[in-house]
């Protein structure tokens, strides 16, 4: 399927990688690993055609059908579904043909064309993407809206269904899960999952991983090697190599020491829940997979708070939404320093506006948010980051907004604090606009560290780190000593974090009474009767829209009939007599069965028309 071949990649003067060698079959589905700037982004580039190697080839089949979502999509008046649509090329080229043909009257032509459509089933394709849509969180009323009207990241989902839909030979998908809710990553997990093609994906969420991939191509020092399994798998290779590496035993060794800890205190005050028993498992598994990071350039831990009042936020009979629109209303809670939350919902359901509240960015559009005298809040969200200072660089962030820890001018303490996300050397004074995502995330996260917070309000803080910054982001809040509530896709997080889940759903905050596996199954139980009531008023509606599609897929069978006869008659004038007689023969034989299928789909139709319309007569 694709080999490459002593390839060099470079990104300036340095390589990424030198020389490598690797193969990826056909059906494969490989998760691309390595640090952030180890080239995987790169790699998928020279895959695409998109960047040349500085030696070396990627050699692919000729043909090969390669897509891949667009992380930007322009703004236009293109109907979402025929946008989505736009990605099956072959199906595109099929229908303009068609249309073509159909106003030339060519009815040999067209028996062709509607053969091929029918072989790519062409008829499905609107159904399909329909589906593909429903499943990324789109609602029957985002199909026919413009592309224009959706804002940045559900644009990213419109190009990911659009990927999904395109019947590629291979699929690209850089960090899919980045713009997705975790209803949304479960339906693609699923859908991946079955899809027959073959995938390359990076992806930093371990869960999303190990559903799916059977190889890991893994660059690190300049090269690739690669493993078969999926990401745990490789993870329990890797710590077996590093085991072998003596220099890093005393380190690693610390470090187990370290995650035993927690799962020791945590071991002990568990209750029975169901929840309490998953995170147990989970911290237990993190237990064997910290020797695959002992080697991360990111070690961090949380001070111990300097006061933990008690308890540090209570909201009463509160309501958050915005200006004229209440979203989650009649919110009682109470966050003491041990609490460990995780809040869960549909899309849309509210999570991140409940977050913006409980941190003060936005008062109650209702009741009372009342914070303990010595609240000093951590609040991670996408508007944190954005709020950093592109001229200035990591040191000054530190300096100037990392609290009184870091304001006497104590040079090396900044830098120290600064070199354990991954800030070393010059680095730390490099301007912030010449940072990717996941280092202006990194600074964000550095910032909210270096304020001792009591209580720590995360929402999606992990979606532009790499692995390792993930798993350094878990121990260290393992250690934390406050209060806790987050919001995120990453299950990993979740399991390994969170003692108690919060559900925010139908305008309400309700304690979730089970963990992430009986949520997933709430989720496809909730999408189910959603469907089942959407369905409802579909069945109740006078069929005349039904009737009239029905009644289009009619023509079309009868204009496909009547070229194939076309076509037959003519045969049967070229057969008399032909050298080729038994091949022509062959194709009136194939022609006759199509229209043998046509005909009884003709039956179908007619009949469906008749019911329609019959029911429409009920209804007047």
């Amino acid at each position: 399927m694709l080999s490459a071949r002593d390839l060099t990649l470079r990104r300036g003067p340095e390589p990424l990688f030198e020389q490598v060698n690797f193969t990826i079959f056909r059906g494969n589905k490989v998760g691309l690993t390595g640090a952030n700037g180890s080239g995987k982004s790169s790699l998928f580039a020279a895959v695409r055609g998109e960047l040349g190697a500085d030696r070396g080839d990627i050699e692919r089949p000729s043909g090969l059908k390669i897509a891949h979502v667009e992380q930007e999509v322009a703004a236009s008046d293109r109907a979402a579904i025929e946008f989505v649509l736009d990605g099956d090329t072959e199906l595109r080229s099929v229908l303009a043909a068609i249309e073509d043909a159909e106003r030339r009257d060519a009815a040999m032509e067209l028996a062709e064309l509607y053969a091929s459509l029918q072989a790519i089933d062409g008829y499905r394709a609107r159904a399909r993407a329909a589906a593909l849509m429903h499943g990324l969180g789109f609602k029957s009323s985002d199909l026919e809206r413009s592309v224009a009207e959706f804002s940045g990241g559900w644009r990213v989902r419109l190009a990911m269904a659009r990927a999904l839909g395109s019947r590629a030979d291979l699929l690209l998908l850089d960090e899919p899960t980045n713009h997705l809710d975790l209803d949304a990553i479960v339906w693609l997990e699923e859908w991946l999952t079955s899809f027959s093609g073959t995938l390359l994906m990076i992806s930093h969420d371990r869960e999303f991983l190990d559903a799916i991939i059977d190889r890991v191509l893994h660059i690190e020092n300049k090269g690739v090697r690669a493993y078969a399994g999926n990401y745990s798998q490789f993870e329990q290779k890797r710590i077996e190599e590093l085991a072998l590496q003596r220099t890093l035993q005393t380190r690693q060794l610390r470090r187990v020491a370290e995650i035993t800890t927690f799962v020791n205190r945590f071991r002990a005050s568990a209750t029975k829940s169901r929840q309490a028993q998953s995170r147990l498992k989970m911290l237990q598994r993190m237990e064997r997979i910290v020797p695959a990071h002992v080697d991360s350039p990111f070690e961090f831990e949380f001070k111990t708070p300097l006061k933990t009042p008690r308890p540090l936020l209570t909201v009463e009979n509160a309501a958050c939404g915005y200006p004229g629109r209440i979203i989650v209303k009649g919110i009682n809670a109470a966050i003491g320093p041990h609490d460990r939350i995780a809040l869960l919902g549909p899309n849309g359901a509210g999570k991140s506006t409940l977050t913006k509240m409980l941190a003060g960015e936005a008062e109650p559009l209702e009741g009372r948010r009342i914070a303990a005298a010595d609240l000093v809040i951590g609040y991670f969200a996408q508007q944190q980051m954005e709020q950093l200072k592109p001229d200035c660089d990591a040191f000054w962030h530190v300096r100037n907004l990392g609290g009184p820890d870091f304001a006497a001018g104590d040079e090396q303490r900044v830098r120290d604090h600064l070199g354990r996300f991954g800030f070393e050397g010059d680095r730390a004074f490099e301007p912030v606009a010449r940072f990717s995502g996941g280092e202006k995330a990194r600074l964000t996260l550095a910032l909210l560290v270096a304020r001792r917070p009591n209580l720590l309000l995360l929402d999606e803080p992990t979606n532009h780190l790499d692995i390792d910054m993930r798993h350094a982001l878990t121990v260290a809040l393992q250690g934390f000593e406050g209060g806790l509530v987050v919001v995120s896709h990453d299950r990993h997080l979740i399991k390994t974090v969170a003692d108690t889940l919060w559900l925010v759903a139908d305008g309400k905050l309700e304690v979730f009474d089970g963990d992430l596996n009986d949520y997933q199954q709430w989720l496809k139980s909730r999408a189910k009767a959603q469907q089942t009531a959407d369905e409802k008023p579909k069945a109740a509606r006078k069929p005349r829209d039904s009737s009239s599609q029905l009644q289009r897929e009619l023509e079309q069978i009868e204009r496909r009939i009547a070229a194939i006869a076309a076509e037959r008659a003519s045969l049967d004038e070229e057969i008399a007599g032909s050298v080729a007689a038994p091949k022509l023969a062959a194709r009136s034989v194939r022609l006759a069965r199509d229209a043998e299928a046509l005909e009884a789909r003709w039956m179908e139709v007619g009949t469906a028309i008749e019911a329609a319309e019959a029911q429409g007569a009920n209804d007047i």
